[in-house]
């Protein structure tokens, strides 16, 4: 359970943007104005020439105060070529000057030799902000100790004062990670990934003819086995025992430029419960297949399928010429699914002749965190590397890890292009534990610090929004506040018009419409593409881990929660409260409660029934009104995580267990007594609901069935009367009969229950007939 005193709440802060040149409602051009500038000082080690030809492995070493970093070592290269960049933060500066050392690795010894030194005042350092060219690196005389210049070579460097918009930021080695060394440092740079172009891979499965079993007096049970990578599906047996078997059937993948991957056929024979024969198989290069805009036939193809069966008579192997018949196609007018449809970024189709024009400019300074927790154990005491994540559309960017801080700071800035204003951005904040020095196995995984959800549709346009998000995450134990993350976002249109027409437009591509894909197939092509997705961002460098991935695309949220079934019926419930407090008003005045508002009601219900134009006008008008007394009241920032809407703060501990059980699961038989019998009880309620609902409906089909002659005959003679009634009186009269009657004084009613009521409940059911 959570703590009463834990703010989860979302806060406005006025960070220092672009270096106090940004407010809230300019719009600027220039990048980087949506973070606070951050200056460093940056070192470009580029070569060396002229070193001394003893065995020489050079290396240079870059020491500004307490912060040291230097470059790989060469090899018996008495001209080497690092091309590396340092960058030191400028408020953890304490010295005056830079000193730059190339060294010589000695193998023998532990000590290494100096070769030459060089040495920079800082105050002298020139600065350079972009646009501006890069600084020309040039030639230096590399000194001695004593700070004489000899023949110990010349080396290529240049040195300057920048920000983090310049181009060697993300490639730099950077003085916060000081403490990570070897190959660990590429896990700590920020970078940009994208995502691969995903298609759906269309196998109609239509025929195999002239199958050759290995034993021929048996009928044949075959279906169809399909690979693509380390995916397989599999089709259904077909109907037809025989050795030319039918199926028509559809078997789908989620299939990743640049099509690696051959599409692996079989045609299985099953012989027992536990033995299967391959009566033949295919491999078809998808980079062959024909691809599809929309939901046109395509040719259908034969193709041959290949056994190897020994002939112990002749010694040699024989060849059947077994063939199948079907259609492949890579269809490309769907948007591949890679996320919740509620939290989706993108819903474009995979081929690009199908994308609608850009409709703006989404921008995301991501600033710093606040009061992260330790996530991990290094050298007796907690620490956390954090660093962020963000992902729209087919763009993930990452920032740099900044090591051993509660307080990171980033400022970094990224943009994507809008095609759709309901779509979603997502920033994600974890705990790099691919790094050294972590004393716990489970390290191995990052680990998630919590994520924040930003729908574009409820920002405005060309305004900067400067918010704090809560991090929030849910463990078996209860909800845990893990620190906030400061980010600043502005979404910028570049026509109204264009913002305006997309809201009329579907949510999908016509493909989705026109040839409709199965829940069951969604559920299945989404889990395709987030395993495609993470199998290919983990191979990337530095490598976006399978957790980080699957955390962001909400892998598993449609797993059973008693809490989140909880939550989503309250939020039903609260969707129907205007009908509630709509009910509440009239019963007030059916009541007479306020006798003058229920004559007001009474004079402005006669006013419609005799003027029934004004009807439709004025529940327009009605509408305008509510809407214009709302805007007041309107919100002022985008919503962001409820913890009292998702019930996290209110349910017991047992949920979260339950919600956090592996699948299949891991609990004893005990513990799952218990939540079999919760569940029980839960679908016995539901049951009993549906049961009414079902009741309520065949009463009214059997208002003319004559299961029960007599009430069936009443209800004739009623609808016979009212024929004849409606016909004759106006219907304004019975509009005005009806209402005053239902809104009559309470001295001229009574408790018990009305006429219709009484014959509509004793119509009979088919519950009478359940067992």
């Amino acid at each position: 359970m959570s703590e009463p005193d834990i703010d989860f709440s979302l806060k406005e802060t006025s960070p220092n943007l672009g270096g106090g040149r940004v407010s809230g409602s300019e719009k600027l051009t220039s990048s980087f104005d949506l973070v606070e500038q951050l200056h460093f000082l940056y070192v470009k080690m580029v070569r060396a020439k002229g070193l001394p030809p003893s065995p020489c492995n050079p290396f240079v070493e870059v020491k500004v105060g307490n912060y040291e970093g230097t470059t790989k070592s060469l090899e018996n290269n008495p001209a080497p070529e690092w091309n590396q960049v340092f960058a030191f933060a400028k408020d953890r500066i304490q010295a005056v000057t830079v000193e730059i050392t190339v060294r010589n690795k000695e193998s023998s010894t532990n000590v290494d030799k100096v070769v030459g030194k060089l040495r920079f005042d800082i105050p002298d350092i020139p600065s350079r902000v972009p646009p501006d060219s890069p600084l020309a690196p040039q030639w230096y005389s590399l000194e001695d100790e004593n700070g004489s210049k000899g023949e110990r070579g010349e080396l290529m460097l240049a040195i300057w004062m920048g920000t983090q918009a310049d181009e060697a930021f993300p490639d730099a080695w950077h003085s916060d990670a000081a403490s990570v060394n070897g190959e660990s440092i590429a896990n700590t740079r920020s970078k940009v990934y994208i995502s691969p172009r995903l298609w759906y891979l269309r196998i109609n499965i239509i025929q195999a003819q002239d199958l050759v079993p290995m034993n021929n007096k048996r009928i044949p049970q075959v279906y169809v086995k399909a690979m693509l990578g380390n995916m397989a599906l599999r089709s259904r047996f077909s109907p037809d025992k025989s050795l030319n078997p039918t199926w028509n059937e559809d078997l789908m993948f989620v299939a990743a430029e640049s099509f690696d991957d051959p599409l692996m056929l079989s045609v299985v024979d099953k012989l027992s419960d536990n033995k299967e024969e391959v009566l033949g198989s295919c491999s078809i290069h998808l980079s062959k297949v024909e691809k599809r805009l929309m939901p046109i036939p395509i040719e259908a193809n034969w193709y041959n399928l290949e056994q190897s069966v020994q002939d112990n008579r002749n010694n040699k192997e024989v060849r059947f010429a077994s063939r199948l018949h079907l259609r492949v196609c890579l269809d490309g007018g769907y948007h591949v699914l890679d996320e919740s449809i509620y939290y989706s970024s993108d819903f474009r189709a995979t081929s690009k002749f199908l994308w609608p024009p850009a409709i703006g400019v989404l921008e995301l300074g991501i600033l710093n965190a606040s009061g992260l927790l330790p996530m991990k154990s290094k050298n007796g005491r907690g620490t956390t590397d954090a660093y962020c994540v963000a992902k729209y559309g087919p763009k993930w960017v990452r920032t740099r890890t900044i090591v051993n801080s509660f307080a990171p700071k980033w400022n970094e800035q990224y943009t994507w292009d809008v095609y759709d204003p309901y779509t979603v951005i997502t920033i994600g904040v974890f705990d790099n534990c691919h790094l050294q020095g972590g004393s716990n196995a489970v390290d191995s995984q990052d680990r998630r610090i919590g994520k924040v959800r930003i729908r574009l549709s409820t920002l405005n346009t060309d305004r900067i929004y400067t918010l704090s998000y809560p991090l929030i995450v849910l463990e078996p134990n209860g909800v845990k506040k893990t620190g906030e993350i400061q980010l600043s976002v502005r979404f910028t249109c570049s026509s109204t018009w264009n913002l305006l027409q997309s809201y009329t437009q579907p949510l999908f591509p016509q493909m989705h419409y026109l040839l409709p894909l199965s829940v069951y197939q969604i559920e299945s092509l989404r889990h395709q593409a987030t395993h495609t997705l993470s199998s290919r961002l983990r191979r990337a460098e530095p490598p976006l881990q399978s957790e980080v991935v699957e955390y962001m695309l909400d892998v598993g949220s449609n797993v059973w929660s008693l809490r989140r079934g909880r939550a989503n019926l309250e939020r039903l419930l609260a969707a129907f409260n205007l009908l509630v407090e709509a009910w509440k008003w009239f019963d007030q005045i059916r009541k007479w409660k306020n006798p003058i508002s229920t004559m007001a009601v009474h004079f402005l219900y006669s006013m419609l029934i005799l003027f029934p134009d004004m009807i439709l006008p004025l529940v327009f008008l009605m509408c305008v009104v509510h809407g214009a007394s709302q805007y007041r009241k309107r919100p002022r920032h985008p919503p962001h995580m409820d913890t009292k809407l998702s019930l996290v703060e209110s349910v017991q501990s047992d949920d979260f267990d339950e919600e956090f059980d592996t699948f299949p699961t891991s609990k004893n038989v005990k513990v799952l007594k218990k939540r079999y019998d919760r569940l029980r009880s839960i679908a016995g309620r539901m049951m009993t609901i549906i049961g009414d609902l079902a009741t309520q409906a065949e009463r009214l089909n059997s208002m003319l069935s004559w299961r029960d002659p007599r009430a069936t005959s009443l209800f004739m003679a009623f609808c016979l009367i009212a024929c004849i009634a409606f016909y004759l009186v106006p219907w304004r009269l019975f509009a005005l009969g009806f209402g005053f009657f239902g809104m009559r004084h309470p001295r001229f009613r009574i408790s018990i229950p009305s006429m219709p009521q009484n014959f509509f409940k004793r119509l009979p059911a088919r519950t009478d007939s359940m067992i």
